[in-house]
């Protein structure tokens, strides 16, 4: 499918440029990541999700809700990833900024594996180049339904900065709202930003040498939050243990898994989940474990290089699983 993408922006006229380097809240660590980097030495973004959690079912604490409420930015992936952060963003003052970074304009989308078997649509049915991606994409229904829900997984994924073209796309949004919210520092953001596209172009390059010799090579991953990453790389994921929400599979989908799992070449337990499901399947069909994904890069050092460094270590992590 193609996506039609809005994403509005307060005009520089409705809201005045401050004095001071904006305060900016960012709701994951590869958002934050990404700010960090656009910000540089002139300020420090805050990181909501907590070092080693989940984002599946996370609950602000009061001073978050302070921190989200009294910021001059906040940058979320959207309410599909953290329908969370929803009610605080409701408590901030009129015309404050937040910005939906799944709703930049350019930003590639795909829905859900499991929604949709190729995943994404081509323009006319043509092969998709994962180094050149249509971000003019198009999209004809509504996604941004998540409300009540804890992290969907049908319709839209929202995993999308697991696309690095993505990752580059979103430091020059943050860079270009930084600059109108803060003009005096323009210059330093968008040298900033520049930086931190290169790092995540070496990132990336890095990456496709490890991936390239095991893009043959089917493997099971713990929850369905690896598409853009795969169609990237134009690696194959044979399924997975838990849905995009990380819930519990039931039995039928756990037998059916079963019967992927003796062709996959290895299965691969997730950061912040029981790998015990991941160990029985191994068990019961031979296929190599590897290292546990953290595809939400919760278990990294916060700050600007963990973006760059989640996706190396991603692809170093299937790479070594597939020598």
């Amino acid at each position: 499918m193609r996506y039609i993408i809005s994403f509005l922006l307060t005009s520089a006229a409705a809201l005045p440029a401050l004095a001071e380097v904006p305060a900016v809240v960012a709701d994951t660590p590869p958002v934050h990541s990404l700010a960090a980097a656009v910000m540089g030495d002139l300020g420090t973004p805050v990181l909501l999700l907590d070092r080693g959690a989940s984002p599946h079912g996370f609950q602000l604490r009061p001073s978050q809700m302070e921190s989200v409420v009294g910021a001059d930015l906040v940058l979320w992936v959207g309410p599909q990833l953290s329908p969370w952060l929803k009610k605080a963003l409701a408590a901030r003052p009129e015309g404050a900024e937040a910005l939906a970074l799944l709703e930049a304009p350019g930003t590639y989308r795909q829905d859900f594996a499991a929604q949709d078997e190729h995943g994404h649509d081509h323009a006319e049915g043509e092969a998709h180049e994962h180094g050149d991606h249509d971000h003019e994409a198009e999209h004809d229904h509504d996604h941004d339904d998540a409300e009540g829900h804890d992290h969907v997984h049908t319709g839209l994924d929202p995993h999308a900065w697991l696309d690095p073209e993505n990752g580059k796309l979103w430091t020059q949004v943050i860079a270009a709202e930084l600059s109108r919210l803060d003009p005096e520092n323009a210059a330093a953001y968008a040298a900033n930003a520049a930086a931190a596209v290169a790092a995540t172009e070496a990132a990336d390059a890095e990456a496709a040498a490890l991936l390239a010799p095991v893009k043959d090579r089917p493997f099971i991953a713990f929850h369905d939050a690896y598409g853009y990453f795969t169609a990237h790389y134009g690696l194959t994921v044979a399924g997975t243990v838990s849905a995009g929400d990380a819930a519990a599979p039931g039995a039928r989908h756990l037998a059916e898994l079963q019967e992927k799992a003796g062709a996959a070449a290895c299965l691969f337990p997730e950061a912040q989940h029981d790998p015990a499901l991941v160990t029985r399947l191994a068990e019961a069909t031979g296929a190599k474990v590897g290292g546990a994904l953290d595809p939400e890069g919760t278990t990294f050092e916060p700050g600007p290089a963990l973006y760059p460094e989640m996706i190396v270590t991603l692809a170093r992590t299937i790479a070594a699983c597939n020598p």
